[in-house]
């Protein structure tokens, strides 16, 4: 049995007719040979017509266009004869073009701007590209080629040159191309190495980028030299000049800004079938409101929901649903799977929401993008909302009325890590928002979907769905610990609405989304652009993001480019560049640092946008290091006034000292603008991260200082300084002040972020693989290391989960500067529980002349009671279960998606009553404690099989290879396993494939079983 994910995909190519997608490899007749290809030969023919220029070479004929002073568009027929069939749909009105002069030389004419020069050199013809200053930009190492299928361009490559760009490249595109080659075109490949919504452009660190202005699939080999194709029998490009942010703007200039999402459009997304669903029974559309209510009793925030993504899927009582879920803080969304003739009357019945399915691009990529224009004007058309759409396959131009998403993928930790790179490369190209489904559409876990939803909260969009996978996915439905942990990053995510929505507004100035691959925020770092910085990205200026994508609690190779940065978490300080390993990531903790300078604008403790009154605060998390500033966007945030100037800025300025000691002023400018329901007056929160308390804060006269967190949450107006928070923050509030004036808040006498002598911090870690019992007394070691100066009074306390207990550890007198003390802290797990246990330690401690906290998360294995007597395999507790497909069955073989879908144990025709059945690759770890003596089972590929598969199987204990097969395959003979586990704690069962394929390995552990005593 073959695993498959693409089900959607499948029954669409079956609907449009595209079996050759999924043909093999010998289905394909051989294809002809390649013509040769044609060079462009000598110039014959030059004139110039204002900034137009046309150059001929015998039959065929070049065209140059400059736009402005700094793009420029070159078109070549090779018959002599012009054609656009893309016409006006993706490159927009331009304007007046600029001046330009040309110049003859004896072997080329100079054609230019104020900007940039084009050379054209006559024998033969052959283009170059030069800055106003003379230095080269780049230089086509032959002239422009054709053959019958496609027209070439061949750029000789810089010795340090790299490539970006070319969409969305799934596993790619946030570290350079060079050396690699990049398809552009559909493929129907939603998983790793596909390129779903590609865009025909790509840009270089030499200061350059181009669009081919074509619906036709290209081709990019970014070799030496690089060749770039188009499959059209006609050459048109524009080329832009600029560092990368200046020609991602000039880009989005020529096809479209992207469009301002509506904020509840940034919230996460639901989307299901509601009516004959297959996989769930008979629904109805009204069912949809069930769960939104479970968001709304989980105290979880959800913008949207979509009612109807399945094939085959209608939708009925839309007016109703549609206020039902606006009742509960939501919009209504519908999947167009039968195009969008009737958008109108289902957005006068409240639909705000529509996403493009695959069959959008059944007749090319210009009936994509005319559904997703389509779709975004029919939304506004028919209401005074913003268009917002989805799509899995678009093209250039697609940025400006929709949001991308990567297509239908199965929950694993390998989807997590190749889709880091993916949107983060995808903002090359224009794209500013890119996601895909928490924990894919297919499979997954909670572990898998909590992972998955912490860090795409750091995107500017992303939806969750339901209805393919075994269970639905719904943040609530694992729970706990994940539903707590769901929660806090979805409030996350809607605290920093204001930072995120400030990004999606620059967006549509400047062409640049908020998710950013390191590279385009630090282009001179010579780490950036490769595969150190691979698997994290910038959310926006401040914030960069490093996921979890294995299952694990530690996370290494983590790279910070120069700078501070500090651990949201901890408060704890780097000084870049450096590469961060062992990093303490519990679950409910994602890899999270925040740029020291950082001033980020939030909404505090709400579940929904809507839930923002006229009296609602207005939060500042500041990170103080020298100047600073940041420009908070606001607008009603759902109708299209702020296209007619109904919005406000308002303006942060932090002046802080560089390093150590000193005051700090945050400047907060008036208000400008005015849209509908812009607070005249409102108070304000400030999070300074100072690690030194201040003498005193000023508002005008001195704000009054409070003694407790309890205080402090009371009082309307007042500061506090909490040591225990994130190494030592200054918290402040105002009473309601007016938007339109400016004020000031000073900190006298403290410090920029990290303290006034940042190298006295101490550090707090905790050994890895920790293990404690339920109800069971033991201990947790906490390392604390002295910064530059000795720490005295070190006092190390626990924050443990509910119902377990700590005995305070004794204070330490003194650790010398440099070293490392460890501290051992008893703690009684609570007798039911189990797996994973976050545990913060927190230490208090003096070192330089002041008190100081410093804290640290970290994880600790809580395990099961191990055997005490002979027990099977099957009905452990397991520690760890990964599979190859579906999950691994207890007592049946491996089936489908579902947790008890497969079949009888069945082995050389043998039955077995008790086993495991996996699919490789799987993994099951179990706990022994050292109590068990032997493992005994009998293995090989299930008879369902029918003779295919090929795996080995291996029994592992605390890190050793106890046991391995042979190579079993389907028609191998049952393997007889008897393997010595004696004083073993934790035994892993391991299923590999053998041959790559991975079809057909159901590997049985039959009969598996573990002496004890």
């Amino acid at each position: 049995m073959q695993s498959s994910t693409r089900i959607r995909m499948v029954a669409v190519a079956a609907l449009l007719g595209l079996a050759t997608v999924f043909a093999g490899p010998g289905s394909a007749q051989a294809e002809p040979a390649a013509p040769e290809a044609t060079t462009v030969g000598d110039l014959s023919g030059f004139s110039a017509d204002g900034s137009v220029y046309h150059l001929r070479a015998g039959s065929a004929e070049a065209r140059v266009s400059f736009v402005t002073d700094e793009t420029f568009r070159i078109e070549l027929a090779p018959d002599g004869r012009f054609s656009d069939p893309t016409g006006d749909d993706i490159v927009l009105p331009q304007g007046t073009p600029p001046h330009t002069r040309w110049n003859e030389k004896s072997d080329r004419y100079e054609l230019s701007t104020d900007s940039v020069t084009l050379r054209a050199y006559k024998s033969p013809l052959r283009f170059e590209l030069h800055r106003a200053d003379g230095s080269l930009v780049w230089s086509e190492a032959k002239g422009l080629s054709w053959d019958g299928n496609r027209t070439t361009q061949t750029l000789a490559r810089g010795a340090d040159e790299q490539f970006y760009g070319a969409g969305m490249q799934n596993g790619r595109g946030n570290t350079s191309h060079r050396d690699k080659t990049v398809e552009v075109g559909v493929d129907y490949n939603w998983n790793d190495g596909g390129h779903p919504n590609s865009v025909p452009f790509y840009l270089s660190s030499a200061g350059y980028g181009v669009f081919r202005n074509t619906y036709a699939p290209n081709t990019y080999a970014f070799t030496d030299p690089v060749t770039t194709s188009a499959k059209e029998q006609r050459f048109d490009a524009y080329y832009f000049a600029g560092d990368a942010k200046d020609v991602i703007g000039q880009y989005t200039k020529l096809t479209g800004k992207p469009f301002l999402p509506p904020v509840y459009g940034m919230e996460i997304g639901d989307a299901d079938c509601y009516l004959h669903n297959a996989n769930r029974g008979e629904r109805h559309t009204l069912d949809a409101l069930k769960v939104a209510d479970g968001y709304v009793e989980h105290d979880m925030p959800n913008g949207w929901m979509l009612v109807n993504d399945g094939y085959g899927c209608g939708h009925e009582d839309l007016a109703e649903t549609a206020k039902g879920l606006q009742d509960r803080g939501m919009q209504l969304g519908l999947w167009t799977q039968d195009g969008i003739d009737k958008i109108a009357e289902q957005v006068k019945a409240g639909q705000r929401v529509a996403k493009l399915d695959v069959a959008w691009i059944g007749s090319g990529y210009k009936f994509a993008l005319d559904g997703c224009k389509d779709a975004y004007k029919g939304i506004e058309d028919n209401s005074d909302a913003r268009g917002f759409t989805y799509a899995p396959e678009s093209w250039a131009g697609a940025q400006r009325c929709g949001v991308q998403w990567s297509g239908d993928q199965s929950g694993t930790w390998d989807y997590i890590r190749w889709q880091i790179p993916t949107y983060a490369g995808a903002t090359m190209s224009g794209l500013a928002y890119t996601t895909g489904d928490v924990d894919g559409i297919f499979g997954g876990s909670a572990k898998t979907y909590t992972r998955d939803l912490q860090w795409k909260m750091f995107l500017g969009t992303t939806m969750t769905m339901d209805g393919w996978a075994a269970s639905d996915k719904q943040p609530f439905r694992y729970g706990e610990p994940y539903t707590s942990i769901n929660r806090d990053y979805l409030k996350l995510k809607e605290s920093l609405l204001p930072y995120q929505y400030s990004y999606a507004h620059e967006a549509t100035k400047t062409g640049v989304g908020m998710v950013r691959p390191l590279v385009l925020e630090y282009p001179d770092d010579p780490k950036a652009a490769t595969d150190a910085a691979k698997y994290e990205f910038m959310s926006g200026e401040d914030f960069l993001v490093a996921p979890v994508y294995r299952d694990s609690t530690h996370r290494d190779g983590i790279y910070l480019p120069k700078g501070t940065w500090i651990d949201y978490w901890s408060g704890r300080t780097y000084q870049g560049p450096t590469t961060v390993d062992n990093y303490s990531a519990p679950l409910d903790t994602l890899p999270l640092f925040v740029k020291a300078g950082a001033s980020v604008p939030m909404w505090p403790g709400i579940r929904s946008y809507q839930d923002r009154t006229a009296d609602s605060s207005l939060a500042w998390d500041i990170y103080p290091q020298g100047a600073s500033s940041f420009t908070l966007y606001e607008d009603d945030g759902v109708t299209r006034q702020h296209r007619d100037g109904r919005y406000a800025t308002q303006r942060a300025d932090v002046d802080a000292p560089v390093r150590g000691a000193g005051d700090i002023t945050v400047n907060i400018g008036a208000s400008k603008g005015d849209f509908t329901g812009k607070q005249s007056r409102r108070p304000y929160e400030f999070s300074v991260h100072t690690g030194s308390a201040p003498s005193a804060v000023k508002l005008d006269d001195k704000l009054p200082r409070l003694g407790s967190a309890a205080a402090y949450k009371t009082a309307k107006q007042g500061w506090w300084y909490d040591r225990d928070d994130r190494g030592g923050v200054v918290k402040i509030k105002t009473a309601p002040l007016s938007t339109g004036k400016k004020f000031s808040v000073k900190l006298e006498d403290t410090s920029a972020v990290g303290g006034k002598k940042a190298a006295a911090t101490a550090v707090v870690s905790a050994p890895d693989g920790q293990e404690l019992g339920a109800g069971v007394a033991g201990t947790v070691g906490v390392d604390v290391t002295a910064g530059s100066a000795d720490v005295t009074d070190a006092a190390v306390s626990l924050d443990v989960p509910e119902g377990w207990q700590v005995t305070p550890a004794n204070t330490v007198d003194r650790i010398p500067a440099g070293t490392t003390r460890r501290v051992e802290v008893a703690v009684t797990p609570a007798k039911g529980a189990t797996g994973e246990a976050r545990i913060t330690a927190l230490a208090r401690y003096r070192a330089a002349g002041e008190s100081r906290t410093t804290v640290q998360r970290f994880a600790a294995a809580v395990m099961p009671e191990p055997p005490t007597a002979d027990t099977w395999a099957s009905d452990m507790v397991w520690l760890k279960s990964t599979n190859g497909y579906g999950p691994a069955e207890r007592d049946r073989s491996n089936g489908e998606s579902g947790a008890t879908d497969g079949h009888t144990l069945t082995l050389a025709g043998k039955t077995y009553a008790k086993g495991i059945g996996t699919h490789a690759d799987s993994d099951i770890e179990v706990y022994l404690g050292g109590h068990c003596t032997t493992f005994t089972a009998d293995v090989g590929i299930d008879d369902e099989i029918n003779g295919y598969g090929e795996v080995a199987f291996s029994v592992e204990a605390d890190g050793k290879v106890l046991w391995t097969s042979p190579k079993v395959t389907g028609a191998s003979a049952t393997v007889p396993v008897d393997v010595d586990v004696t004083g073993a704690r934790h035994v892993h069962l391991k299923v590999t494939d053998t041959n790559g394929s991975k079809t057909g390995d159901h590997g049985d552990w039959a009969a598996a079983r573990f002496s004890c005593s």
